[in-house]
């Protein structure tokens, strides 16, 4: 009985967040763009064939920004509700949280620019000159 109740309780907590990467995806547009931006990335890190470390540092920096777009989207949907009207901490509240997602989208951006750079540099000047890389 303990484990069947234990059982179903995580099979409600999967259920609950589900749920709520689906309402993000479904309100959030920012979400899309970051989605779309990873997407690039990825495929930039197949095509360039990095090793693993690469990868693994490029899949943390991604989840971080939608980590903190999650919790951003989670911000806003609690003030509204603790302050349907409008009152400068609740807009601090806002402001914050929709800050923390511009830091981790800029370091993200630079963490990109430091694991992809210098090898798509290579890459493209080796494409565009035939010089070796």
């Amino acid at each position: 009985m303990i484990v069947k109740s234990f059982l179903s309780s995580r099979v409600a907590s999967f259920r609950y967040a589900f749920q709520g990467w689906y309402h993000v995806l479904r309100t959030q547009q920012n979400v899309w763009i970051h989605g779309c931006i990873a997407s690039v990335v990825f495929i930039l890190t197949l095509w360039l064939r990095l090793p693993a470390y690469d990868w693994a540092i490029l899949v943390l920096t991604s989840a971080m920004v939608f980590a903190a777009e999650f919790m951003n989207t989670a911000i806003e949907a609690v003030v509204d509700l603790a302050s349907p009207d409008i009152h400068p901490l609740a807009k601090i509240g806002k402001d914050v949280g929709a800050a923390a997602v511009l830091v981790a989208a800029i370091a993200a951006i630079l963490i990109g620019l430091l694991i992809l750079g210098p090898p798509l540099w290579a890459k493209l000047v080796f494409l565009f000159s035939g010089v070796s890389p």
